[in-house]
């Protein structure tokens, strides 16, 4: 997104038309009014990252514009990402640009931040980190009150931890999830709330066991938790099962088993395909658990056909989906057995054509 799109003076206008343009793509298929959920028009990014730029002794964040990617441009102001990282920038470029060993051959610079402040920033470089970078990061970390992460081809520093721990207030209780480098986490910390919250919201009226598919570190998995007897989550990514398993320790969620499965694996499962090692940890047999809603929040590219096929047969399905398209292309299957009872829209990223959408299914009456 080119900076010069940002205009928090137009983003209620610029919002609407968003929200027309996925009402008219998923109109077909006879949604409710959606609810819709605003962003902070400024200082709403929980992460950014930048490219450095070196001019002799001097030091630049930069980035590059998709109709011409050879010429940087500098960011000196940076207004969508959160208070903590626009704070944090230029005392970071400034100390980085100052220390012979922390600026030769940095290449990109990250940022992961949180609401509670916790902040920690991945220098990449192209050559080998050495004593004398670890000693200058420290140090830095220290000065600046952050956490620091060196890397380079091959090579990972951790000099204390390589992690964040965010605190989110969600329907009443903190939840509080450890959210590492380079890991996947939702870039819009206000709006996931309001995700969070109307997963919740959905679910409350709903009962018996919740299987969850693609659920990351248990962004909506702890919230969720409290709406089912039990609840099977599913996640592939070893980081996010990892974060996922503190989260849940972390939080006291004690209803909740976590299979480190891909949502194609799960489905054969479900269909008694295949017999899964990994199933074996249940307290009890899959087939046995009362699955009566699964909650999806699948990758661009929307559910597959095996896991769309697995998903009709449960009475509710929760999907919330970042990419209206291909919603729209699981919904010409999934209408066929299930109604749309709700539908949100949820403004993750301001001044972008995209749009995260909710809705909820059930069952059409036979």
């Amino acid at each position: 997104m080119p900076l010069s799109a940002v205009a928090p003076e137009r983003y209620e206008s610029l919002l609407q038309e968003k929200v027309a343009r996925v009402g008219a793509l998923l109109a077909p298929f006879e949604p409710p009014a959606p609810a819709v959920f605003h962003s902070p028009p400024e200082g709403f990014r929980m992460r950014a990252e930048f490219r450095m730029w070196h001019d002799g002794d001097d030091l630049d964040y930069v980035m590059y514009r998709r109709d011409d990617p050879k010429t940087p441009v500098p960011i000196h102001h940076f207004p969508i990402a959160c208070e903590r990282i626009q704070a944090l920038m230029p005392r970071l470029r400034d100390s980085l640009r100052d220390s012979s060993v922390l600026r030769r051959k940095l290449f990109q610079v990250e940022f992961l931040s949180t609401l509670a402040g916790d902040t920690l920033v991945t220098l990449i470089y192209h050559r080998r980190l050495e004593q004398d970078w670890n000693d200058a990061a420290r140090a830095l970390a220290q000065a600046l009150d952050i956490v620091i992460v060196g890397r380079s081809r091959k090579q990972k520093e951790v000099l204390s931890r390589d992690y964040v721990t965010e605190c989110l207030p969600v329907a009443g209780q903190t939840l509080h999830y450890r959210q590492y480098e380079q890991a996947f986490t939702q870039p819009n910390a206000r709006v996931n709330i309001h995700m969070l919250e109307w997963a919740v919201s959905c679910a409350q009226a709903l009962d018996g066991d919740l299987l969850e598919l693609y659920c990351g570190n248990g962004n909506f998995t702890l919230p969720l938790a409290g709406c089912f007897n039990q609840v099977i989550a599913t996640e592939l990514a070893k980081t996010s099962v990892r974060a996922a398993r503190w989260n849940l320790a972390q939080n006291q969620v004690d209803n909740v088993q976590m299979i480190r499965l891909s949502a194609e694996e799960v489905s054969q499962a479900m269909a008694g395909e295949r017999v899964f090692r990994r199933l074996a940890d249940l307290p009890k047999p899959l087939q046995d658990y009362d699955l009566r809603t699964v909650f999806v929040d699948p990758p661009r590219a929307g559910l597959d056909v095996a896991t769309e096929a697995m998903v009709c047969g449960f009475d509710h399905i929760l999907y919330i989906s970042c990419n209206p398209l291909t919603l729209a292309e699981n919904l010409h299957t999934l209408r066929r057995s299930h109604r749309i009872e709700r539908y949100a829209l949820f403004d993750q990223f301001p001044y972008t054509d995209h749009m995260e959408c909710g809705v909820l299914l059930s069952r059409r009456p036979v």
